[in-house]
């Protein structure tokens, strides 16, 4: 099947605008296979050819304004279309099969009590397992989702969810979304819900684990309203969506997925037994991180996927600074434990061969498949360190000032690494932009080389060793960019460094 490159959703994005989905998922049709029918609204500025993408078991048919498509021409996972100039809609009928290793429509039966469960993760492209779609980030619309479930199941959504009087579930059309957004998670869930803020919050799991959920219950909630208390505090955006669930699912292959009002979270998070502190406080920590994602990647989304790091360094870096901040009498320090754990995993990565930067060049993500290279120590861990020492230099009033200005301008929208910059440097006199190339754009770990003085006896000669400096390394203080401090004349050894965070 055929991966999508930046040229091919940079042609797209400038032919379309897409406005709604309607789509309507039938799980009652069996252990392995489910229905997935959508209706999909768009204008095309111009005449021209392009694709919608899906991945069926069987298409059944499909219809372009109305007249049918030849069901025969899907080529892999895409269906060409030929559009004139103007508003269109499109119509999929598919069969779609179950996943059972995570991508796609996930279905798992509880051995248990023998219950069954299915949630979404459709991260970069498995939403085209689901249902048909122009599938890119930056073709936002509105989603509506029906979904016929069998009796005694309750049905999640990125919006409120009600049981119709025949029985399905509609959720409230969501505001604009990145189709790899949309989240729908079925089963006999056990919940526990409250309200915060006016909001409807809510956290499930598998009914097996429900004893273990109503014993941490408490804990999850506190640590969930307290950093949505302190996110408030930071950020001039509200939370954009109108409910906010966390479920924790099984066999789910990530660690959790900010799907926007419904974030899904590996179930291993529900403990079963006694844990250690770290532990309880690495939930914390992802908690934190997702829903930081609300604003800083669902409210203002990557344009493409070359700054996917950016969505992942910014909720690392939240992730660890807002459980320190908003739930310092549940945790000791978290960047202890970031610094112990996380930052190793960076500089282990940033010492293979496969080493990039922290922001790499567009043309090095030139479809999706090198993005998911790019899903590692260095976006995370080392991008977070690089933000956090980004903060320590601006000052943490200037960078959230920036960062408001970021959601401000491109609510709902998609921006790049350039337009964060950008609003970064609207809040500060600091030369942000030299200091995005420097430490952003560069590879490696700092390198250390020490530098002697031997000092002469009293009317005695000097020697002087020698020390080897950073070749090619321009000086940070020429640029504005932050750097180590120079040692006093009267120093006897020095230190040089690369670029490179030391927080």
């Amino acid at each position: 099947m055929s991966v999508l490159t930046r040229d091919e959703a940079q042609t797209r994005a400038q032919l379309l605008d897409v406005h709604h989905y309607r789509v309507d998922l039938d799980l009652t049709t069996g252990d392995e296979t489910f229905g997935s029918q959508t209706l999909i609204r768009f204008t095309a500025r111009a005449a021209g050819d392009t694709f919608v993408e899906l991945k069926p078991e069987t298409l059944h048919s499909a219809l372009l304004d109305g007249e049918p498509l030849d069901v025969a021409a899907l080529d892999g996972n895409r269906l060409p279309l030929t559009v004139t100039e103007g508003e269109h809609t499109l119509r999929v009928d598919a069969t779609m099969r179950y996943s059972r290793t995570g991508e796609g429509m996930h279905r798992f039966t509880d051995p248990t009590d023998g219950e069954s469960y299915v949630y979404t993760q459709l991260f970069m492209e498995d939403v085209q397992r689901v249902f048909a779609a122009f599938d890119q980030p930056d073709l936002k619309a509105v989603f509506e989702v029906g979904v016929t479930a069998p009796e005694g199941w309750t049905v999640l959504s990125n919006g409120i969810t009600e049981q119709q009087p025949d029985g399905s579930w509609r959720a409230a059309p969501t505001p604009l979304l990145s189709t790899y957004f949309v989240c729908v998670a079925a089963g006999p869930w056990h919940s526990v819900r409250t309200e915060h803020a006016g909001l409807p919050f809510g956290i499930h799991c598998r009914r097996s684990l429900a004893p273990h959920l109503d014993a941490d219950a408490d804990e999850i909630l506190a640590v969930t309203k307290a950093c949505y208390d302190r996110y408030h505090e930071k950020f001039d955006e509200p939370y954009p969506f109108d409910s906010y669930d966390q479920a924790f699912v099984p066999e789910f292959n990530a660690g959790a997925m900010e799907n926007p009002g419904l974030v899904t979270f590996r179930d291993e998070f529900v403990f079963r037994s006694a844990v250690t502190a770290t532990e309880r406080m690495t939930r914390a920590m992802v908690i934190a991180h997702e829903m930081a994602h609300m604003w800083f990647g669902d409210l203002v989304t990557l344009r493409w996927w070359d700054d996917i790091w950016l969505n992942e360094s910014f909720a690392e870096y939240m992730g660890f600074q807002t459980v320190n901040e908003a739930c310092s009498d549940l945790f000791a320090d978290t960047w202890i434990d970031f610094g112990v754990t996380r930052k190793a995993w960076g500089y282990e990565a940033d010492q293979r061969p496969s080493t990039h930067p922290v922001a790499p060049d567009p043309e090095a993500v030139p479809d999706t498949a090198s993005a998911l290279l790019n899903f590692d120590g260095i976006s995370y861990a080392k991008g977070a360190s690089a933000l956090r020492q980004l903060v320590a230099w601006l000052g943490e009033k200037d960078f959230l000032a920036g960062i408001n200005i970021h959601f401000k301008r491109h609510k709902f929208g998609n921006a790049t690494l350039a337009d964060f910059i950008d609003n970064l440097a609207a809040a500060t006199d600091r030369d942000v932009h030299a200091w995005a190339e420097q430490w952003l754009r560069t590879t490696g770990v700092d390198t250390l080389t020490p530098a002697s003085k031997a000092r002469a006896p009293a009317g005695g000669c000097t020697s002087t060793g020698t020390a080897a400096a950073r070749t090619g390394s321009p000086s940070a203080s020429t640029t504005g960019s932050p750097t180590a401090t120079s040692p006093s004349a009267s120093a006897t050894s020095s230190t040089s460094r690369r670029r490179r965070p030391s927080s």
